[in-house]
């Protein structure tokens, strides 16, 4: 006696197919896109700010000397009223004043872009214009509505070290 399957097994229809085709090309699509680590141009830009912004201060720098991290620049690499973009590690290193340093993500809080520019004493995003304070990353001007958030950099002697 042969054993033959009593109900033969349909292959998948066309509509299952294009459907599974469709969900992978989907799945492939947001994983490219959804990875924005800046880590595609490992080179830094580095502006000068032609206005000096005031504003109130942030937490963000510290002068004591810290161990581990890795070191970003000399403290003479950043401008004074400007700021350098370290796109590799995705921060933005400022000095609003002589002396003071701060440090900020490079991710636009708008629709996550990376900042590209430093001009007037602002941080630029090159998508939508949002501009943010290189005092305290403060939204200058919309759309985005959320500071950049502050990133831990230590500073001691020359150097600035990410946290």
């Amino acid at each position: 006696m042969t054993s033959e399957p009593l109900h033969p097994v349909p292959a998948p229809g066309r509509r299952t197919v294009v459907a599974a085709v469709g969900a992978t090309g989907l799945a492939v699509a947001l994983t490219a896109c959804g990875s924005d680590n800046g880590s595609s141009d490992s080179s830094s830009s580095n502006t000068q700010a032609g206005d000096n912004a005031s504003g109130g201060s942030s937490a963000s720098s510290s002068t004591s000397s810290g161990s581990g991290g890795t070191v970003l620049a000399k403290t003479s690499d950043i401008p004074v009223g400007g700021g350098k973009i370290f796109k590799d590690h995705g921060v933005v290193v400022t000095q609003p004043t002589a002396g003071t340093y701060k440090a900020f993500s490079s991710k636009c809080t708008h629709q996550g872009c990376a900042v590209s520019e430093i001009a007037n004493g602002a941080i630029i995003c090159p998508c939508h214009k949002s501009e943010f304070s290189v005092t305290d990353g403060s939204v200058k001007k919309s759309p985005a509505t959320q500071p950049l958030p502050a990133e831990k950099i230590t500073v001691s002697g020359d150097s600035i070290t990410l946290a």
